[in-house]
């Protein structure tokens, strides 16, 4: 998050040290760090608090969701393409069904060996 080294964080403690002095500088530490442990346990509890209110899990579920319903229907529709039936309605109920081995040449038909 910052870009704080440790050349920093001494010259931080050294003005601490000459400004508050050897006797209150362990006491300012102590206070400056339950202050700042405060701080980012109010900041984590607001955070998963709004996480909870927006249903961030919720919405990646949908997302989710949706995204698999417009791969399906992506492959009905090159289902239909591939029926003859490309005006993407619906086939007809007749070729609904399952078409049979009779009513289907196989590929061995198409191409036959000499």
């Amino acid at each position: 998050m910052f870009d704080i080294g440790f050349t920093e964080l001494l010259l931080v403690g050294l003005v601490a040290l000459v400004v508050l002095g050897p006797e209150r500088l362990p006491g300012a530490v102590r206070t400056a760090s339950l202050w700042i442990g405060r701080i980012k346990r109010s900041f984590n509890s607001i955070k998963a608090e709004v996480e909870r209110e927006i249903g961030a899990d919720e919405i990646r579920r949908q997302l989710h969701n949706e995204r698999i319903l417009e791969l399906e229907r992506e492959m009905n529709a090159m289902k239909q393409d591939i029926l003859g039936t490309g005006n993407g309605t619906s086939p007809p109920a007749e070729s609904s069904a399952k078409p049979t081995a009779e009513a289907t040449p196989s590929v061995q038909d198409k191409n036959p060996q000499p």
